[in-house]
């Protein structure tokens, strides 16, 4: 008589660990894919488990499922540019910036569908979650640079910034990752630099700023 192998014990998760295994097996999928193209089942098989157990935890359906995972997403970005405050700016502007590329490389189809929109699961909800992470990455920098009452031109400054690097990208990953990650990251915590140089002509807060830079190198 062949003997089987013994069925793992089945162990019954909480709550809070079934919802997070859920939202991870959502942003897998919506890591490469669009969030049109994500089903509800297609996140069920995912995760092993059954639509209605699906509904059960985001009875809103897809666009709750959609949202959670799309918060939980923009809480591992503003974490990126959780860096210690000690040492020189640059590098830690660079680790910051290390951590954000890589997340893009992780995440891919989805971080493309997050920042170019036109999603058909996209709300004014949605578009305030990604809002409230360039806000808080520009927070973090302000923080870094120790600035606690910036003037226009340093906020808008930082703002354009955060804008550019948004759209480097999206470019990258059009440009299958190229140049290299390392190459991109540098050249980013570069032109940081420069815009901060140019926008020193105009506003003396800045000019401060970038004089300090400067000392530090």
């Amino acid at each position: 008589m062949t003997s089987q192998a013994p069925t793992p014990a089945y162990r019954r998760l909480s709550v809070e660990e079934r919802r997070t295994q859920l939202l991870e097996a959502a942003l897998s999928l919506f890591a490469h894919r669009a969030p049109e193209d994500v089903s509800l089942d297609d996140v069920a098989e995912a995760a092993g488990v059954s639509r209605p157990l699906v509904y059960r935890y985001f009875p809103g359906g897809k666009q709750q499922l959609y949202e959670a995972a799309l918060k939980s997403a923009a809480d591992e970005l503003r974490d990126c540019f959780d860096e210690p405050q000690a040492g020189p700016l640059l590098p830690r502007l660079t680790r910051a910036v290390e951590r954000y590329l890589a997340f893009v490389g992780r995440h891919d189809a989805g971080f493309s569908a997050l920042l170019q929109g036109g999603s058909v699961v996209e709300t004014s909800r949605t578009t305030a979650i990604v809002d409230g992470v360039r806000r808080a990455a520009a927070e973090h920098i302000l923080r870094h640079l120790g600035v606690d009452e910036p003037g226009p031109r340093l906020r808008m400054t930082i703002r354009m910034w955060i804008t550019a690097v948004e759209a480097a990208s999206l470019i990258w990953l059009d440009e299958d990752k190229q140049p290299p990650q390392e190459e991109l990251r540098d050249w980013l915590v570069e032109q940081f630099v420069a815009v901060l140089t140019v926008t020193a002509r105009r506003d003396a807060q800045t000019d401060a700023l970038v004089r300090a830079l400067a000392a530090d190198l």
